[in-house]
């Protein structure tokens, strides 16, 4: 019997007892501001939607138009959608005044020249300077048209009492959270094998506004002759592909996922050696003004641009990868997702139970140990699921040989479908399997992905990739302006107001220089470096 049937038949035995109703949920979900005509908003982070800084719902990713909108853990999906839900109608009610909506795709709108897209501002105390500056370095690196890019992070982590049990069931005796770490490592793998099949389900970005892609070099095309719109015709997410977060530089970067350590030691590496082509960058410009935050391969860790990644909830001033260090993983944060361009939210329950089956099966499934060739292989996978992915004729690599990529993706959704099937036992209902037999029929018919549709309907209405997302955005915008109860809306505008004050008290704070802060956080990379390389590291986690 393989890892994944014992597994499966064990855990069926005691769904009951299992806590699998008990996994929690969260969501960050990117969109961009933009004005009437589909022009990215040049305005400043909007006062009413308080401090990108410290306000714990609503903040800005890479530029200071990218709202970022992140709610807490629910167990509930329908408790997060509704949180999700009420972050928007009140960011709504603020846009309004300025006359902008949200832009619902993944790949941005109408883009003008790079010292047009505004880089996030977060004030001045030193770790909203740090956040500023970390910005300005990605739009040196990799241009800032690429930061423009939006989606969905899924955030998902399973109970104690889950792993308790599944512990036992193993036989396993080390102490819980380095069992958990080993096991979320073990997940992980099997996601970065497995993700293309979630690129083609829903990647939504198979085409974009030629401003995007000014002056770069790319393999698209017009889309029907229009010269304002490019496209790939097979193509399901050029997001995840090399015009989205993908650099030269990060190619030939190989960061272990074979354990927590091994993961520690690449990544601080990648930090603390210099790169020759960001020394040429220079670290402060000739007004002594920061052009980023350091000369390594990467600023900080958020810089390499993963499809997941391994998280613990971090303090102030603390790394990612010190939290993970001392405390070990306590969730995964899934990165692959593209906003679905015809939901109001960018994301659906179904799509989320969809995702919560196959998780659990990259769990359940036999993980082995990531080596350079599967490296390797990966990333072509990768290429061609965002280039090819709808092409009937397409196949992938696994262990060496070419597989079609719908028997594959045929024979995967058979074994998900068994893991939908637990996650109903433990909560009771069938909506898990529903959401199996719902976007299932997408693999032997490429038509129905969101990709395709997207194209269909440019296609059906003769727009534009601008006119046509533009048209989509007004949509939601009548969806969102039913206004909100005047209690939470006047909840919502006291919490902007004491984020306000929490960024100023901050300010007022900060003691020392910005150059002694941020020598104080990189040492934690220096005491991450050594410590990787001690495997007790994981074991004498708390």
């Amino acid at each position: 019997m393989s890892r994944f049937e014992e597994h499966l038949t064990r855990l069926s035995h005691v769904s009951a007892e299992a806590g699998l109703q008990d996994i929690l949920r969260g969501l960050e979900k990117e969109s961009l501001r933009v004005d009437p005509k589909g022009t990215l908003a040049r305005t400043g982070h909007p006062r009413a939607l308080g401090s990108a800084l410290t306000h714990p719902h609503i903040t800005t990713d890479y530029s200071e138009a990218l709202l970022e909108f992140i709610t807490e853990p629910h167990r509930d999906i329908d408790a997060l959608l509704a949180q999700l839900e009420g972050i928007h109608r009140y960011t709504y009610s603020v846009l309004e005044q300025n006359d902008e909506v949200l832009w619902p795709a993944s790949m941005p709108c109408s883009l003008g020249p790079h010292s047009d897209i505004p880089v996030a501002r977060y004030g001045s105390s030193h770790s909203g300077t740090m956040k500023t500056v970390y910005r300005l370095g990605l739009g040196h690196r990799y241009g800032r048209a690429m930061q423009t890019i939006a989606g969905v992070h899924y955030n998902f982590s399973l109970p104690d009492t889950f792993w308790r049990q599944l512990q036992q069931l193993e036989g396993d005796s080390q102490p819980l959270q380095s069992f958990k770490t080993a096991r979320y490592f073990d997940l992980i793998r099997n996601f970065r094998r497995y993700s293309w099949l979630l690129i083609y389900l829903f990647g939504a970005a198979p085409g974009v506004c030629r401003s995007f892609v000014r002056d770069r070099a790319h393999q698209l095309e017009p889309f029907r002759g229009d010269e304002h719109s490019l496209y790939s015709p097979f193509a399901t997410s050029l997001r995840m592909g090399d015009l989205g977060y993908q650099s030269d530089a990060q190619q030939a970067l190989q960061i272990s996922y074979n354990d927590l350590p091994s993961y520690m030691q690449t990544l601080c590496q990648a930090i603390t050696r210099p790169h020759p082509a960001y020394q040429a960058i220079g670290l402060i410009d000739a007004k002594g003004d920061y052009q980023q935050l350091n000369t390594g391969l990467l600023q900080i860790e958020n810089e390499f641009y993963s499809s997941i990644r391994p998280k613990r909830t971090t303090r102030r001033g603390e790394t990612a990868l010190s939290a993970l260090r001392d405390r070990g993983v306590e969730y995964i944060e899934v990165r692959c997702l593209d906003l679905n361009p015809f939901d109001p939210l960018g994301i659906s329950a179904s799509q989320i139970r969809f995702i919560d089956a196959f998780l659990i099966y990259c769990l359940l499934e036999e993980s082995p140990l990531n080596n350079g060739e599967e490296h390797a292989e990966l990333r072509e996978n990768q290429h061609r699921i965002v280039y090819r992915g709808r092409d009937p004729r397409v196949s992938l690599l696994r262990s060496g040989q070419e597989v079609g990529l719908r028997d594959w993706a045929e024979s995967l959704t058979d074994r998900i479908a068994r893991c939908a099937t637990l996650l109903d036992d433990a909560n009771g209902g069938d909506q898990f399997c529903h959401s199996i037999s719902e976007i299932r029929p997408r693999i032997s018919h490429p038509e129905w992905t969101p990709a395709a549709r997207l194209l269909a309907e440019m296609d059906t209405h003769e727009m534009s990739f601008l006119q046509y997302t533009l048209a989509l955005a007004r949509r939601h915008t009548h969806h969102f302006k039913v206004p909100l109860a005047e209690k939470q809306q006047a909840a919502f505008a006291a919490l902007a107001e004491t984020s306000l004050a929490e960024q100023a008290a901050l300010e007022r704070a900060d003691e020392g220089t910005f150059e002694d802060y941020l020598a104080r956080y990189y040492n934690q990379y220096h005491d991450c470096q050594c410590s990787g390389r001690d495997t007790e590291a994981v074991s004498s986690a708390p």
